[in-house]
Order: structure tokens, then C-alpha cells, then sequence
């Protein structure tokens, strides 16, 4: 089979040929993202008589435009309670939240906004907390660490111990809690789990034994977010001890305490 040589002329149409579909690619993608990028951003309408746009996110800033009634605005940044936003006519600047909360969204209800506070928590995973309480009317002392799988969803270690009048208790346990409405300031969750528990006798009692028992519980409780990072919480939990095959103790505690996220 004979090979035919390309003629050298051809190379520069083959290049220019390779090039133009190279910037046809990558300009189509381009289009792609922007379009992706604008799907993302939230569009309000104005329905006050206008809304001020500020050169920064503070009352300190200037007032540099004004939308009019019926103008449409993309939402594009938040910092604090302050939004960047962009008019139709391409003009960026700052609007405070208390005014954008009287802009219609696309399907025409009011506009509403989580507190900063609230989502700054939703975003955080790791949690750290200590509560005090009355476990079977004596007092309890517990510390736990938490992770956040999901929005609503968690997994939980706690430590706890009691100091009674008889004897002292320590207990362990890990909990699956659920938060279903993690994005309100007051949200209840619930959680069941497992662990450890051991009963310590004074040693002034003649004949007690030491009480190892695997231990189950079941708890309900509330939050309340009270900064970025504290969270007020109060819980009741019902422990059930397994000590023997034919034996189980139950146990109900209350507790209160302060949790801490970063």
C-alpha cells in the first residue's frame, strides 16, 4: 500500500481547525458554569416603594443606588446580617437584612432568613458539653462529645457519674441522636444508645459488691442556640442496667447544661 504525504500547506488549516474547536469547547463550558453559577444564586423582588444599596455591609456606609418597586435583585453574599446583591442592571452593593425581608421570592411569599447564629451551628460537626442533674434523686455529673453526621442527625459519647449517699455510680454510653428540626432556635431531639454501667458500695457497708451491668438508655430533650457556638440544652433520660440474666435495674435522670461547638 502506498502512503500519501500530507501536503505541508495543510498543517496550518489542521492547527487553526484544532484551535477553533478547542475555544468552541471550552467557551460552551464556560457558558455551562455561568449558567450553573446564576441557577444558584436567589432572586428576590422589591416591594417596597425601593431598597437602599450601601457601598459596604454597615449603616456606616454610603447609599450609592436605590431599586425601584417591582426591580428584581440577586442575592449573592451574606456576612453577617448584611447580603450583596445585584440588580438587574449589574449594580452590586450591600442591603441589610430587615429590608430584604420585605422582598418577594420567585413563587411570591415574603422572603424569610435563618439567624447567622443558627447557621454558623448547622455548619459546625464537632460538640463539647458538661450538664448537672439528679439521676434517681442523687446528683449527676456528666460530660459528652458529639459529632454531627447530618443535619439532624448525630452520634454522641457521654461519661457520667453519681454520688449517693451509699454508693457511687459510673457509667459510659454512646447514643444515635435525632434532631428532626435542627434549624429552629428551640429544637427537640431524641436518641437512644448503649454502654457501661458500675456500681461502687461505701466501703463502711458490710457485704455490698461492686454492680457491673451492660446499660441501655432511651433520652428526650431540647436545644437552644444561644450564640454561634453555645447551645443550651436539658435532657430525660431512661437508663435500664442489665445485672443479671433474670435481673434489671431502671434508673430516670434529668440534667441541664451548656454545650459548646467548633
Amino acid at each position: 500500500m502506498t502512503r500519501v504525504a500530507a501536503s505541508p500547506s495543510a498543517w496550518p488549516w489542521a492547527v487553526a481547525r484544532s484551535v477553533a474547536l478547542a475555544c468552541a469547547l471550552l467557551g460552551a463550558m464556560g457558558c455551562v458554569g455561568a449558567q450553573t453559577a446564576d441557577a444558584n444564586v436567589e432572586r428576590v423582588q422589591v416591594s417596597d416603594p425601593y431598597i437602599e444599596l450601601r457601598t459596604g455591609p454597615g449603616r456606616g456606609y454610603p447609599i450609592f443606588f436605590v431599586a425601584a418597586r417591582e426591580e428584581w435583585i440577586a442575592i449573592e453574599l451574606r456576612h453577617t446580617d448584611w447580603f450583596k446583591v445585584r440588580t438587574a442592571g449589574g449594580k452590586e452593593g450591600w442591603v441589610h437584612r430587615q429590608q430584604l425581608e420585605s422582598t418577594l421570592t420567585e413563587a411570591g411569599g415574603l422572603k424569610t432568613f435563618r439567624d447567622i447564629a443558627l447557621d454558623d451551628y448547622l455548619q459546625r460537626r464537632v460538640e463539647l458539653g458538661a450538664a448537672w442533674g439528679r439521676f434517681k434523686s442523687e446528683p449527676m455529673l456528666k460530660l459528652w462529645t458529639g459529632y454531627k453526621l447530618s443535619e439532624s442527625i448525630n452520634v454522641e459519647g457521654t461519661l457520667g457519674q453519681v454520688q449517693g449517699v451509699f454508693s457511687g455510680t459510673d457509667f459510659w454510653h454512646l447514643n444515635l441522636n435525632m434532631e428532626p428540626w435542627s434549624d429552629r432556635r428551640l429544637s427537640p431531639f431524641f436518641g437512644i444508645g448503649f454502654g457501661k454501667f458500675k456500681n461502687f458500695p461505701n466501703a463502711s457497708l458490710v457485704g455490698a459488691t461492686t454492680t457491673d451491668a451492660k446499660l441501655a438508655n432511651a433520652s428526650v430533650g431540647v436545644r437552644f442556640h444561644l450564640t454561634e457556638r453555645f447551645v443550651l440544652r436539658a435532657d430525660y433520660s431512661i437508663y435500664t442496667a442489665y445485672i443479671a440474666d433474670t435481673r434489671t435495674g431502671e434508673y430516670r435522670a434529668v440534667t441541664a447544661g451548656l454545650s459548646f461547638f467548633f
